[in-house]
């Protein structure tokens, strides 16, 4: 497929770029043997520093019939689409995959359990997504939970929620979240240090307890965005070896979510800005209209724009 052959390119361009780098890449599974120690297969290999980036995995919590969820992992390899989907969860990933299915002509339904979806997000960011997921006929159901799947007749899912209603689909899609991929790697035999979920825990260095190990990305469970842990494996490596010792900042972060119509923040949610200056010290700008473009296509999505301003200092 199209979307088979783009991985296989930009892994072809990663490759060269090691290559070129002079990197030695072995395709195998590699566990810690010790601190200064990987073991692949059979072959011990010894290192003066050890950096971990293994990422995270989609994690779906256990009730009946949860083996019939899939993840955002299979949901790249389904050999046809899905007439009605389940999509639970309110994140990233869930929000974007619900329009994903919608904009392919599913009929979708998500469920989050909480009040509203994209927790961390401006309330009126938040609010305004949710209003237009809708006005493209995806059925956002708040505070609900999913009591148990049981497959049905045709290869269909009947699906209960916590209030005891049903919804029968085609695939059920869960985006809960994902814990560190951690286990199985030799490091509690090492004494490297994790929190409850798995994620390592570092400094701002990305030094763990252990002097000669290291970790970056999402197995840290910090701020789990790629350009973020791009952003570490530079600063350690600037760090460690180029003499020029700096860290991440994680304030004002730009995030994106490809939702439909897409979301683009950057710096302090409303709540954050009154909570830091006052409410008193904020000027708050908000429009929202249907872009020129869709005069067009006769699309009822509109924009929505917020700036939150220092009055005193016209700080954005």
């Amino acid at each position: 497929s199209n979307k088979n052959e783009e991985i296989q390119r930009l892994n072809g361009i990663y490759d060269r770029m090691l290559e070129k780098a002079g990197v030695d890449v072995i395709k195998e599974r590699a566990v810690l043997a010790g601190p200064n120690q990987v073991k692949v297969g059979q072959t011990i290999y010894n290192a003066k520093k050890i950096l971990v980036a293994t990422g995270s995995w989609p994690f779906v919590p256990e009730f009946p019939g949860s083996e019939y969820a899939i993840t955002s992992n299979e949901a790249f390899y389904l050999h046809e689409l899905p007439k009605r989907v389940l999509v639970v969860g309110g994140g990233y990933i869930a929000v974007e995959f619900a329009c994903i299915f919608n904009g392919y002509g599913s009929t979708v339904t998500q469920a989050y359990r909480g009040e509203l979806f994209l927790r961390g997000f401006d309330q009126d960011v938040r609010t305004f997504l949710a209003e237009q997921m809708r006005g493209k006929g995806i059925d956002v159901r708040f505070n609900t939970t999913v009591a148990s799947i049981v497959r049905v007749e045709n290869g269909e899912f009947q699906v209960t929620f916590g209030d005891g209603s049903q919804l029968v689909v085609d695939l059920v899609m869960y985006a809960t979240g994902r814990l560190p991929k951690s286990k199985d790697m030799g490091l509690e035999k090492v004494g490297v240090a994790m929190d409850k979920k798995g994620a390592i825990i570092v400094d701002k260095f990305s030094r763990t307890n252990i002097e000669s190990i290291f970790a970056v990305g999402d197995v840290t469970d910090r701020m789990n965005l790629t350009p973020v842990a791009l952003a570490e494996g530079h600063c350690f490596a600037d760090t460690e070896f180029g003499k020029k010792p700096r860290s991440v900042s994680y304030e004002n972060v730009p995030t994106a979510v490809f939702s439909q119509p897409t979301i683009g923040t950057c710096g302090l949610t409303q709540d954050e800005a009154e909570e830091r200056f006052g409410k008193d010290a904020l000027d708050i700008y908000k429009t929202s209209f249907r872009p020129l473009k869709h005069t067009l296509t006769k699309s009822a999505e509109k924009v929505m724009m917020k700036l939150i301003v220092q009055r005193s200092t016209d700080l954005v």
